[in-house]
């Protein structure tokens, strides 16, 4: 008999992986550039994603780069490292977001992950404990759902409210809550939404977890690109109304997601989440699992130490006036609306009204058309959990953006209801 004789061979795929995969934003990005026009000459012009680091204006500090090269270099980091982080990483990362605390974290508050999106798989893990649930946004950034039901996990989702800046619905996560809620997950400064929460509102969301008795997650993957009227409010500020955990990475402020450097923070002055085993919890999840490059670890306190103000400002200058000119420029497209200008991140939802296109039927469609006939690709609202809106990305060279944006009112044009 073929292959030694085996009647049946007894392994399967795991189907929970394919489940949970179904809706992410990368697997809807690839999808539409699979409707790229081969003939079309133009260049693909992406407003889809959150990653700048191919354009040169948005290249990282030069000092960042000498101190990977330094690490590895210096031949002390080409071990294994701890499951946790390598103490003088976790030092400096403490010691750098202290600056923003009333009080000063520990150097055991931090755990260094491979990126921010492993700081997340760790305390949805942590969470997942029998008839658990978590509450998350919508819209969102959809790797938790994902990454929740992949761990059995409940999730329900309270909405962000557009016309009041994309605050949070906390009356809405008061009447989801219940007696297995573990978590509610806000994501500040917002992707996909662009928003910043303001100081008053985030001592609300803190009050609102005390309340319910639940634990915090502050995603923070883009601290500090803030370019409007609120400045960036570090969740942890609050930690001794309700414990927070902080997921935040290098990736964004530096604009180096391919180095793959993140952390997940306890702020908890109180000790309430060692008490409840929330912490030795982490360290289990980490003792399981793979941590990052140990050289990339031996680059963070130069790299936290060295970068300057100037780069800082240079990178949040360009991000302020790429939303300008987004902003602007959607006024122009009549079939999407744009309910508040962005305010911090890479990112703007803006809303389709399907009413004024002819033959258009919803907003995946809209964009497989459009990477098909304009070469540009935009990200759906239905994968951020919002249908018939649109998450723009403006963190681009300014000319692409602007060529990206006249091509969709090209499309727009082309696509219009004669009235």
């Amino acid at each position: 008999m073929e292959n030694g004789g085996a009647k049946e061979w007894h392994f399967r795929g795991n189907e929970e992986l394919t489940k949970a995969s179904a809706i992410t934003i990368r697997g809807v990005l690839n999808m539409l550039m699979e409707n790229l026009n081969p003939d079309d000459s133009r260049s693909v012009i992406s407003l889809g994603h959150g990653d700048p680091s191919e354009f040169p204006c948005f290249r990282t500090t030069p000092l960042a780069v000498d101190a990977i090269c330094e690490s590895v270099r210096s031949a002390k980091y080409n071990g294994y490292g701890s499951t946790v982080g390598i103490p003088p990483a976790r030092s400096a990362i403490a010691e750098y977001l202290s600056k923003d605390l009333p009080y000063k974290l520990s150097p055991d508050d931090v755990y260094l992950t491979i990126g921010c999106i492993q700081a997340i798989e760790v305390i949805l893990q942590v969470l997942a404990r029998p008839n658990a649930n978590i509450l998350l946004p919508r819209p969102g950034f959809p790797f938790y759902e994902s990454r929740a039901r992949f761990c059995h996990l409940e999730v329900r989702h309270f909405d962000l409210i557009p016309e009041k800046g994309w605050e949070v619905d906390l009356d809405a996560v008061e009447a989801l809550a219940d007696e297995n809620t573990a978590a509610m997950v806000i994501i500040n400064p917002g992707n996909p939404c662009g928003n910043v929460f303001s100081y008053e509102h985030l001592k609300k969301v803190a009050e609102t977890a005390r309340k319910l008795g639940i634990l915090v997650i502050a995603d923070e993957v883009y601290d500090h690109l803030t370019f409007g009227s609120n400045p960036f409010v570090p969740m942890g500020v609050f930690g001794s109304i309700a414990p927070i955990v902080t997921v935040g990475s290098i990736s964004k402020r530096w604009i180096v997601p391919g180095w793959r450097l993140g952390w997940l923070v306890t702020n908890d002055p109180n000790g309430i989440l060692m008490k409840h085993g929330i912490v030795d919890s982490i360290k289990g999840f980490l003792s399981i699992s793979s941590d990052p490059a140990t050289f990339v670890q031996g680059a963070i306190p130069q790299i936290l130490k060295n970068t300057t103000n100037e780069f800082f400002s240079k990178i949040v200058n360009i991000l302020m006036e790429a939303a300008d000119l987004c902003y602007d420029r959607i006024k122009d497209i009549h079939c999407i609306t744009c309910p508040s200008k962005p305010e911090g991140s890479m990112f703007v939802m803006v809303k389709l009204n399907l009413s004024l296109l002819e033959g258009i039927k919803d907003d995946v469609d809209f964009c497989r058309r459009l990477a098909e006939e304009e070469s540009v690709i935009v990200l759906p609202g239905v994968a951020v959990g919002l249908k018939n809106w649109l998450r723009v990305t403006f963190a681009v060279e300014p000319s692409s953006l602007d060529d990206g944006l006249g091509r969709i009112k090209a499309f727009y044009e082309r696509h219009a209801k004669k009235q």
